[in-house]
């Protein structure tokens, strides 16, 4: 190796070397930065909670002493307390107040003559209760005995004219606002009670999880305050990684936490680390772009000299021959440097090509699998039946769809322009999307319900096309209810609004897991936890609606699973009849 070659590679491995150092440096740096802000959050959302527990802390306190419930401890104007209690929760914005005698049965509250009313309910079990009852200050969370709904309990002993304790009177708060403000902030957060048990998360599936086992004896308590009725309170799948790091399931985060709170609450907040890493490497990028910069000033000005020099030496042979050598060998470092860059560009491009072939690859893979599996469940039928020989018809219909899917795949590497457009009725490909996934409907045991529009809902498009895009998100819904326990059902709704039409997926399954559209629809991207599925279904459906003019977008549905939406410009004949 030449001494230029030799100096050209220590540069490139002390740049290289610089860069490492550069950018790990930097992501230390910029990781401070982060937990300072996620420290800083936290602080606000602690404040924030420490002044909503703390908001009516006094308020059991006082009515304990007010003379209508005094005397509705006597059994007189109980009917006016109730109006009263109500007037007082609906100005202080509380859920609920009421008053119960020594044994725990509700004498009056707020929500009396409502559904749900607390009013001849025994809170006697409650550890709340037994506090106040025992003359102190009773507070407690848990999910309520009579609505099913969690909420904040404070409770104050209300003594006679003798000073003992003759009842009790309590408030009910609703902390669900504060995590509702978390996940609208697109924030996670989560607090968990002394036994480490979570109650209010930013995410509805971090609730009611442990984040450490329970022992025997924790469960028995919970268990005889009802705290969280029968949630099984399974662990939450995280660990702590360390220097403020944690993982939630296959997620990382920053992670800090507070245990200032009443009750020995901590309140955790789990911070998204990808702007650390990503202002990391901004940072290295524009090193690399100012030492560029510098190289090639550095360069310019040496050209100069260099074109100085010989104008000055022109007169002097010798001093213009060694100019003459500098030049050629300048020169010839350029021609290298030249070269070397043709190579890699070929180098890219040519893994540029394996990079598309390889997706091609899985495309047609991805896609094939589905008919080459509807055919199996049909020939096993078959078998089973004894009537091979009528699936036959069906069969072939099976393999001109792989062969029109492979036909398809052909828009990754240039638009569908040429093929032929008709007018589609919605109702049909949903059809026979459905009937096409009938096995795997019938295998999962789900309640599909199709309410189809009272007419043709006809767009503009390639009904092939239109079907593959059915398939796929109906088989989408299908997969995330395989592996749930509740009731799994697929609702599909079809309707004309205003110049478009629109078809709804809603199923009951895991839902859409934090991520987005724009993510899910990236290939190569799926949700499922098991590692079946190549996320390609989305990508390729979200390509065809947009050819035909379309979109589409996707949500969490509140009562769990996901719901996907298909919307097409109508042609006029299909608005007319829907209409």
């Amino acid at each position: 190796m030449s001494f230029a070659g030799r100096n050209v590679l220590l540069g490139l491995l002390l740049a290289v070397v610089a860069g490492v150092a550069l950018f790990f440096g930097s992501s230390a740096f910029f990781r401070t930065e982060e937990v300072n802000k996620a420290q800083a959050r936290l602080s606000l959302h602690r404040g924030l909670l420490v002044a909503e527990v703390g908001r009516f802390a006094h308020l059991t306190f006082v009515l304990a002493r007010d003379a209508h419930v005094q005397r509705a401890t006597l059994g007189h104007d109980r009917a006016a307390l109730n109006s009263r209690l109500a007037a007082f929760a609906e100005q202080a914005g509380l859920e609920a107040i009421y008053l119960m005698d020594m044994t725990g049965l509700t004498i009056a509250a707020s929500n009396a003559g409502q559904p749900g009313t607390f009013l001849g309910q025994n809170y006697g079990f409650r550890p709340y209760f037994r506090e106040a009852a025992a003359g102190r200050h009773g507070t407690f969370y848990g999910i309520g005995a009579t609505t099913r709904r969690p909420g904040y309990f404070i409770a104050d002993p209300v003594r006679g004219p003798s000073g003992d304790v003759v009842a009790v009177i309590a408030i009910k708060i609703d902390l669900g606002t504060l995590s509702a403000a978390w996940a609208e902030s697109g924030e996670n957060v989560l607090l968990a009670n002394d036994d480490g048990v979570v109650f209010l998360a930013s995410d509805p599936a971090w609730r009611y999880r442990a984040l450490q086992p329970l022992t025997t004896a924790q469960r028995a308590d919970i268990r005889a305050g009802q705290q969280f009725a029968d949630e099984p309170l399974t662990p939450l799948n995280w660990d702590e990684t360390g220097d403020q790091g944690a993982r939630i399931g296959a997620k990382a985060f920053l992670h800090v936490t507070s245990d200032a709170l009443p009750h020995g609450w901590v309140l955790h907040y789990f911070a998204d680390p990808r702007a650390m890493w990503v202002r990391s490497w901004l940072t290295v990028v524009i090193a690399a772009v100012v030492a560029a910069a510098t190289i090639l000033i550095t360069q310019a000005r040496r050209n100069v000299r260099i074109r100085q020099a010989l104008h000055k030496s022109e007169a002097e042979e010798a001093a213009l021959r060694e100019a003459n050598a500098r030049l050629a060998v300048e020169i010839e470092e350029r021609r290298t440097a030249q070269r070397r860059l043709h190579r890699t560009q070929d180098e890219l491009a040519r893994a540029s090509r394996l990079a598309v072939l390889g997706q091609l690859a899985a495309s047609v893979t991805h896609e094939l699998g589905q008919p080459i599996a509807a055919m199996k469940n049909h020939l096993t039928a078959a078998e089973i039946s004894g009537q091979s020989g009528r699936m036959t018809g069906r069969l072939q219909g099976l393999v001109a769809r792989m062969e029109a899917i492979t036909r398809q795949l052909k828009f990754f590497a240039s638009p569908a322009a040429d093929e032929a457009l008709e007018p589609v009725d919605l109702n049909s490909v949903v059809d026979e999307a459905r009937a096409l996934l009938a096995p795997n409907i019938a295998t999962l045991g789900v309640e599909v319900q199709v309410e189809t529009s009272t007419g043709p809902l006809q767009v503009h498009g390639n009904r092939m096309r239109l079907e593959q895009v059915m398939t796929n998100l109906m088989r989408n819904a299908l997969d995330a209810m395989e592996d749930t326990d509740t009731p799994r059902r697929l609702r599909v709704g079809l309707a004309a609004i205003g110049d478009e039409a629109t078809v709804t997926l809603q199923d009951t399954g895991t839902g859409l897991r934090g991520a987005d559209l724009s993510d899910l629809q990236e290939p190569f991207v799926t949700t499922r936890s098991s590692g079946q599925g190549m996320g390609l279904g989305l990508a390729i459906s979200g390509e065809i609606l947009r050819e035909h003019g379309g979109r589409m977008s996707a949500r969490d549905l509140p009562e769990g699973g996901a719901e996907f939406r298909v919307t097409l410009p109508l042609i006029q004949a299909g608005r007319e009849a829907a209409e």
